[in-house]
């Protein structure tokens, strides 16, 4: 039987206000360890979306990919050893996102996993059950130094993705970015009372080619879109953007200094 516990008396943490911080903003690193594209030919591609960020504070796992022994296995040809992670943010609740979750915990449980609270009791229970520390995400919240999540957007399913101020300025990152993915850029900017979008990178979820001129309208400097964009929609964006468009996919490094 899985642990069912209750989350009637947990203490509600209001969400913090989104305002600049005078700190020196930190070096970034962005490492994909799981696509269905591939920059990296040393590792396997499978449908699925899983991406490290690596601030000069901890390692962030964003999303899992669909099978652990893939997600496990690139990261070893990457040099990432799986205990080093200390967060897991997980955007929603499709397997090609989550299914890695339960076999990265058993080799490494000693970490923070942040998912929407709209997450199914039970995957909520399995995750405890592991020995993992369980946080539901509903409003926006502070995930590191320099870190946010969106809290949960309204989507089909609902859906968190990641804000990071970044030197250069925002850096967005979605999973499927099922709640649309123009919204999540306008949240995102509203949220840091910020106008300046250095990169948008992730899943886009086939949205309309017409998307590409919001970005524009929106300031977005580069994409970096993969997973679940779609092959046109992608090379419509690479056509556009020209030299600020990043090829995403396992293996690819993109450093924010």
């Amino acid at each position: 039987m899985g642990i069912w516990f209750s989350i009637q008396n947990k203490k509600i943490i209001q969400p913090e206000i989104f305002v600049e911080s005078k700190e020196e903003k930190p070096e970034i690193t962005l490492i994909s360890v799981y696509d269905n594209y591939q920059v990296d030919p040393r590792l396997k591609t499978a449908w699925g979306f899983a991406t490290i960020i690596k601030t000069p504070k901890e390692l962030i796992l964003f999303d899992t990919g669909g099978d652990s022994e893939i997600l496990l296995s690139n990261m070893e040809k990457l040099g990432i050893n799986p205990l080093s992670i200390r967060k897991i943010v997980i955007s929603h609740i499709h397997g090609d996102h989550l299914g890695g979750l339960e076999g990265f915990l058993e080799r490494n449980n000693n970490v923070t996993v942040f998912v929407p609270k709209s997450f199914p009791q039970h995957v909520k229970n399995r995750i405890i059950q592991k020995g993992a520390k369980l946080v539901e995400i509903s409003a926006p919240r502070k995930i590191s130094d320099f870190v946010y999540t969106t809290g949960e957007l309204y989507g089909s399913p609902k859906e968190q993705s990641l804000i990071i101020d970044s030197r250069k300025g925002l850096v967005i990152i979605t999973g499927c970015a099922h709640p649309g993915i123009v919204k999540i850029i306008k949240k995102a900017k509203e949220l840091m009372k910020r106008d300046r979008v250095y990169l948008v990178l992730g899943g886009f979820h086939y949205p309309p080619i017409s998307c590409i001129k919001e970005f524009k309208e929106l300031g977005v400097e580069k994409v970096a879109p993969s997973h679940c964009t779609g092959d046109s929609v992608r090379e419509a964006f690479r056509k556009e953007y020209k030299e600020n468009f990043i090829e995403y996919g396992v293996g690819k490094i993109i450093e924010i200094k």
